[in-house]
């Protein structure tokens, strides 16, 4: 079965949304597009909140939120238990999120990323796997509330 992977952004990442869209394609993997739809500004949370429900229901195993800062998207897929997104701004950092994080979306911040490195980050991302062991306790810590 195809792989789909939810993907938003607001205005300031439309055009790295449209380039990363390009690139799952071009990988065989299809992007379920949860707008925005042009580069006429719009509020953020919108569009992000939608990759998050679905990744956090379990209807996708991972996503892609972008905005101009990376922030403001990541910090609203992660309101949702099942999230754990991370904003990254370099391919190490990209490949810890999985590796170390067990990431299911990954934040990308239009502004201040090259195109060519961002597609670098989903492809780390995508490929990637969770190392699981020490990680896999911290990882169950993440949504533990301390009173």
């Amino acid at each position: 079965m195809k792989e789909i992977i939810p993907i938003a952004s607001d205005h300031a990442g439309y055009e790295l949304k449209e380039k990363v869209k390009e690139f799952l394609a071009s990988k065989n993997i299809d992007a379920k597009d949860f707008g925005t739809y042009s580069s006429d500004s719009v509020d953020y949370p919108d569009f992000a909140h939608q990759v998050g429900s679905v990744v956090n229901k379990g209807e996708f195993k991972r996503g892609i939120v972008i905005c101009g800062s990376g922030n403001g998207v990541q910090m609203t897929v992660n309101k949702y238990p099942n999230v754990r997104c991370a904003l990254c701004w370099n391919e190490e950092i990209a490949q810890l999120g999985r590796q170390h994080n067990d990431a299911n979306i990954i934040s990308l911040p239009a502004r201040f990323v090259p195109t060519e490195l961002a597609l670098k980050m989903v492809d780390i991302f995508l490929n990637t796997p969770f190392e699981g062991g020490r990680h896999q306790r911290r990882v169950e810590k993440i949504n533990k509330l301390l009173s």
